[in-house]
């Protein structure tokens, strides 16, 4: 029998090993004669080459000493504009003061308790001349419609259901809205904000005021949101003003089989000796707008949250910051839809503007464009970190445009 392990003396695991090895070397030669590999490999090692923290790593040790102590500046930096947003929080409980008599009145005039005046009643639009013949025609209209039937015009007290249009106008809210929540919304008369007091941990509340009704006994429903304004001792640099962290809700007392936020389930249960059948009714959680008062808590033990609870609890400091800063200051023009098709507005042109950019920078077709699905509200409004932390300032929710200038309109 022969012997083939070896081939002229030479073993044959040698002789596979030099035709893998002239195997590999040719389909290398290929590879570098193809013009596009070539360029994809110079690409990646330009990339590597000039990348900040390579450069920082060839810059000799005296300078990099020198940019410690630029850091070290830097988190003093940081540290003073903790403070500067602490005293701004100051001024904020401040002008709160100043806002609330405006406030208040809406209210009157909302729940129908006041009746304003003509001159509070008088409004001038932009396009004054269009209303002016608009509002004659209506006139006539009306007398027409006077001369036709002998009742008189509806007169309603106050603004009907005022808060729970807003509710069903804002998709950030109506989206948690069910429809066995929306009789009880109706019933909703004003919403509060209010700050913590001066030497306090800073925080706000929102007070929700219900009219008597016949679902919970509760005048006032809070939820309190907890702020801080530091920097993180792990990571000083990332600090851009205060943080929501944490909140909390409030009990409500429902009445007797009114509790929209369980539901009563019927389950069979059988016996293991008897074999008997037994049903049981059992209450389990229920989707409602007022599982808005009982909300998850961050945790504040060095356990991690899972990801569903990260994005709900960042989704809860969203909505939060959202009544704080928009809702409650600008609730008429949430009202009549005016400050949706403003935020509208804007998102739209920002898109536009970064579609055309991508355009022109990747060669991409118009086409292309769109079919680009917009980000919802949701989608970009729920921040997800380890800490959970919604930024309180900029006053700037996601998807809405500055609202430096949108405090005070009532």
């Amino acid at each position: 029998m022969a012997d083939n392990s070896f081939s002229d003396g030479v073993p044959s695991d040698a002789l596979e090993a030099a035709k893998n090895a002239s195997n590999t070397e040719k389909l290398t030669d290929q590879v570098m004669q193809n013009p596009q590999v070539l360029a994809a490999l110079q690409e990646r090692l330009d990339n590597v080459s000039h990348t900040p923290s390579s450069y920082i790593e060839t810059l000799p040790k005296a300078v990099k000493r020198r940019i410690n102590a630029l850091k070290q500046l830097q988190v003093r930096c940081a540290h003073i504009e903790a403070k500067f947003y602490e005293e701004v929080h100051d001024l904020e409980r401040k002008y709160a003061a100043l806002y609330q008599p405006l406030f208040d009145k809406r209210r009157e005039f909302i729940t129908g308790d006041v009746e304003p005046t003509d001159a509070e009643s008088e409004w001038h639009s932009d396009n004054e001349e269009e209303d002016k013949l608009a509002g004659d025609m209506k006139n006539k209209v009306v007398l027409a419609e006077k001369e036709a039937a002998t009742g008189e015009e509806p007169n309603p007290r106050g603004i009907p259901e005022f808060w729970f249009t807003i509710f069903r106008n804002v998709d950030m809210l109506s989206e948690l809205v069910q429809e066995y929540d929306e009789p009880i919304l109706k019933h909703l008369q004003d919403i509060k904000v209010k700050f913590s007091d001066p030497g306090q941990p800073m925080s706000f509340v929102l007070e929700f005021h219900f009219e008597p009704n016949d679902y919970f006994t509760n005048s006032v429903l809070t939820k309190t949101y907890k702020m801080k304004s530091e920097p993180d001792k792990a990571d000083p640099f990332s600090f851009e003003g205060p943080e929501i962290v944490d909140c909390d809700g409030c009990a409500i007392d429902w009445k007797k089989g009114k509790n929209v936020t369980v539901k009563t389930i019927k389950k069979k249960q059988k016996h293991k000796g008897r074999g008997t059948v037994r049903t049981i009714t059992k209450q389990v959680p229920n989707d409602s707008f007022f599982n808005f008062f009982s909300p998850l808590k961050a945790s504040g033990d060095g356990e991690s949250l899972d990801e569903d609870s990260e994005f709900t609890l960042a989704s809860d400091f969203e909505i939060g910051h959202f009544f704080r800063e928009r809702i409650v200051p600008r609730a008429v023009l949430y009202f009549t839809g005016e400050a949706i098709e403003d935020d509208d507005n804007f998102e739209e042109g920002e898109e536009g503007e970064e579609e055309e950019l991508e355009g022109d920078e990747e060669g991409e077709d118009e086409d292309d464009a769109d079919i680009n699905p917009k980000v919802s509200r949701w989608g970009a409004a729920a921040p997800v970190n380890a800490g959970c932390c919604v930024p309180a300032w900029p006053r700037q929710p996601c998807s809405s445009p500055n609202t430096e200038t949108d405090r005070g309109q009532a």
